[in-house]
């Protein structure tokens, strides 16, 4: 899994026209599935998301997670971010998962990301044409995925 997790004061998500789901602040975080991902994957990545210290304590230093911040999270499905640039210039999304294996992988990792964060979050619809707006605070922006442990 491949995310882009944005520290934002706001973001939102329409789908043909209709807010589908907004947040305040918090973290919103782009999503990509491939073939090889599994529980595993969720578990660690879940984990990491809800106890990322990047939001700034009482002194301005970023020592705060989501978790003890009470901030919200918005996830959204984007294939895109497995794209692979290195031959040519259209890019290919071989690695991306196809629907019935990617589905059931993103409706565990909004599961686990309420369990591990204790509320609800807010998502878009895979696969449907979505609209995002977010303003990034900071900006900080960190990426992650579950196959290099950086």
């Amino acid at each position: 899994m491949r995310t882009v997790i944005q520290r934002v004061t706001r973001a939102s998500v329409t789908i043909d026209g209709v807010l589908k789901a907004a947040i305040e602040a918090g973290l919103l975080v782009l999503i990509g599935i491939e073939d090889a991902d599994g529980p595993e994957d969720i578990e660690w990545l879940s984990g990491k998301i809800v106890n990322l210290r990047i939001f700034n304590d009482a002194a301005g230093v970023m020592n705060l997670s989501l978790k003890d911040t009470g901030g919200d999270l918005l996830l959204v499905s984007q294939f895109t971010l497995h794209a692979a640039t290195k031959k040519g210039n259209r890019p290919s999304y071989i690695r991306a998962s196809k629907p019935d294996i990617a589905i059931p992988l993103y409706e565990e990792t909004i599961r686990r990301l309420e369990a591990d964060l204790g509320k609800p979050i807010g998502t878009g619809i895979f696969g449907a044409d979505m609209k995002v707006e977010l303003l990034n605070d900071g900006p900080v922006t960190i990426l992650l995925d579950t196959k290099v442990r950086e």
